[in-house]
């Protein structure tokens, strides 16, 4: 008996039906990827608590020679472990490099400017203008003069007011430009291209470090040069050049830095003070604070200086008392109590380098420098009338001038070392063994242990929803929205650069496919984005000793692990979208050879020789720049150390 077809109007409704259940569902399933997990700000508390955590407290030394001693073996770990740390920089530190004079220009009454470049290393140039007294008889003081962050850079006009009013009272003063300002601000110069070397195993820091080194050697090269009076200033990114190169170079004997640095336990609660790549190398704070750094003056002369009210950065009320409560009592050991002197400006107060900040370090010169001439003043002569344009203080320099970029390109060409990968089953097993281990290293990898609570289940349809906390090595507090849709074959962990949130069609996809999906937000990543500051922050987590990308594999492999004992039936994968995610994620596939059976990596790198060549910066993609990933390790030899289990790549 044949029965009777259903009315078009009882299909059509069905059909509505059936669509609007589906949407709802989907709606569901968007909903929960969205719902907010982590309390507001609770991956900046966290990160804000691991990395002051992390930071080296000063040590307790009783006598000045205690202080000596520790001082000396700092400063000697500082250049072994982080300025120097690898060949290339060390043949920079030991290569023989150029001065080359050039035009002299009128200056005003009682001084000249001569130009110069002079190579930081190797075919890096730096322009720079030695303010030169017309008389000079015997040995005189001489001021090497830095600036920050302004792209006027050495023309700057506070900068060239200070250069003029030392020279007028008999100073040799040199006016360098810094690495990515004035005539050095190009795109290769940028701060945050200076991690493309780090990538590279090559110290980024060295360049810094060599280009003050080497505009001091000019300067004390001078026959009438006093190296027994020798002074840095500078303001900002120049504030910060003259403490941590002041602290160094013992050759510096009065230290004045303006605005330019506080802290890493003050950074890690201020974000104001968040420095950039330079200012926070990779694992200085293994080494040092720079608490330390303002003690190992001692017992040299300092005058801190900071601005009240500095809309920018390292506001007195905050950065300066740490440094002076640090510094005073190795000062005190070295009865040099009165050679350490700090500054607050009030007028304006603001970031500054003017009138009052400017005289602060004429008394200062005065009292060190000059104590027994009557005819020193500190009293600011006006200047104005003599301040130059840029192109009149314009260094010719080489057309083929190395930048950050053109280092780490030399220094990629022939990564990864090492790069063959055994095709004998055996050897490769071996290979696996050896190259984990050093990936493990290279990334500081973490234990990866998770402790979770869940936080609520809700059921749309056929799709349950679970949120979870994963609480990973009882530091960090990962999100994670659990979706089930029947009864599941297989566990996928979904990771996007855009965060869950922007994984909806990818988890509609794992659900039809019947698959368990947990999508989750890792260190740096959707709801785990630090809301403030963010890739500074991720700067400071290498300073301190650990690295953006470890911390994100090891998040991934451990919950990857958690999962599968969840459902020891169930074998887990990966699916990551994005560049980043997908770096990451292979990774942790590499390290966690049992709990993760294979990962599909949408749109992921092809090499990481393309991160320098497309010329990316630490700002837009912190945790790639790992330092020394690539002396060791390209997409090749990490998809090597995940055979035989499966990498799809769409």
């Amino acid at each position: 008996m044949k029965t009777a077809p259903l009315p078009s109007w009882l299909l059509a409704l069905s059909l509505l039906l059936t669509q609007a259940a589906l949407a709802a569902e989907t709606a569901f399933i968007k909903s929960a990827l969205e719902k907010p997990i982590l309390d507001v700000d609770k991956a900046w508390q966290e990160v804000a608590d691991y990395t002051e955590a992390r930071v080296p407290l000063m040590p307790k030394v009783r006598t000045a020679a205690q202080w000596e001693k520790e001082s000396a073996r700092l400063r000697q770990e500082v250049f072994d472990r982080v300025i120097f740390r690898d060949a290339t920089s060390q043949q920079w530190r030991d290569a023989k490099v150029g001065v080359e004079w050039q035009e002299t220009i009128e200056g005003g009454p009682g001084y000249k400017i001569r130009k110069a470049r002079y190579e930081a290393l190797p075919g890096l140039w730096i322009p720079a203008l030695l303010y030169e007294p017309e008389k000079l008889t015997g040995k005189v003081p001489v001021m090497l003069a830095v600036n920050g962050h302004d792209g006027a850079g050495k023309a700057a006009d506070y900068k060239q007011i200070r250069c003029i009013n030392l020279a007028k009272r008999g100073m040799l003063v040199l006016n360098v430009e810094w690495i990515g300002m004035g005539q050095l601000r190009t795109e290769g110069f940028m701060h945050y291209r200076l991690n493309q070397l780090d990538l590279c195993g090559v110290s980024g820091i060295a360049v810094h470090f060599l280009a003050q080194k080497r505009a001091l050697d000019l300067l004390l090269s001078h026959p009438h040069a006093d190296t027994t009076r020798v002074a840095v200033s500078g303001l900002s990114g120049g504030g910060w050049q003259t403490i941590f190169f002041s602290s160094l170079d013992i050759r510096v004997t009065l230290c004045n830095p303006v605005a330019g640095y506080s802290s890493f336990r003050t950074r890690a609660r201020y974000i104001s003070d968040l420095g950039d790549s330079e200012q926070t190398p990779n694992d200085l704070a293994t080494v040092v604070d720079y608490t330390h750094l303002t003690a190992m003056l001692a017992p040299r002369a300092a005058l801190l200086t900071h601005n009240a009210t500095d809309q920018c950065c390292f506001a007195a009320p905050h950065a300066l008392p740490p440094l002076l409560e640090a510094a005073a009592p190795i000062y005190r050991l070295f009865g040099a109590d009165l050679k350490l002197r700090h500054h607050v400006n009030f007028n304006p107060g603001t970031h500054n380098y003017l009138q009052e900040n400017r005289e602060a370090l004429y008394r200062a010169l005065g009292d060190y420098f000059y104590p027994h001439d009557p005819n020193f003043t500190w009293q600011e002569i006006n200047v104005t009338n003599e301040v130059k344009t840029a192109a009149q203080l314009n260094v010719t320099l080489p057309a083929d001038n190395v930048d950050f970029q053109k280092l780490a390109q030399s220094a990629m060409k022939q990564l990864p070392r090492h790069a063959d990968i055994p095709t004998d089953a055996n050897k490769l097993k071996s290979w696996q063994k050896n190259q984990r281990a050093e990936l493990a290293a290279i990334v500081r990898a973490h234990p990866g242990k998770v402790t979770a609570t869940k936080l609520g289940t809700e059921t749309k349809g056929q799709t349950t929803a679970t949120w979870w906390a994963l609480r990973v090595d009882d530091a960090w507090t990962v999100p994670a929205v659990e979706l089930i849709n029947g009864t599941p074959n297989e566990t996928v962990l979904l990771i996007a650069d855009n965060g869950r949130k922007s994984t909806l069609t990818q988890a509609e996809a794992l659900l039809t496919a019947n698959k368990r999906v947990l999508a989750i937000d890792p260190f740096y990543f959707g709801e785990s984005k630090i809301s403030k500051r963010d890739f500074l922050y991720a700067l400071l987590v290498a300073a301190v000793g650990d690295r953006p990308l470890g911390l994100q594999a090891s998040q991934v492999a451990g919950i990857a692990r958690w999962a599968h004992t969840q459902n020891a039936n169930q074998t887990v994968t990966i699916h990551a979208v994005g560049p980043r995610s997908s770096m990451f994620t292979l990774i942790a596939a590499g390290l966690e050879e049992k709990a993760i059976t294979g990962v599909e990596l949408t749109s992921p790198l092809k090499s990481l020789h393309d991160v320098i060549n497309q010329n990316w910066s630490v700002d837009k993609y912190p945790e790639l720049f790992c330092f020394g990933l690539l002396e060791s390790f390209d997409l090749p030899q990490l998809e090597a150390l995940v055979k035989p289990r499966v990498v799809v790549k769409k």
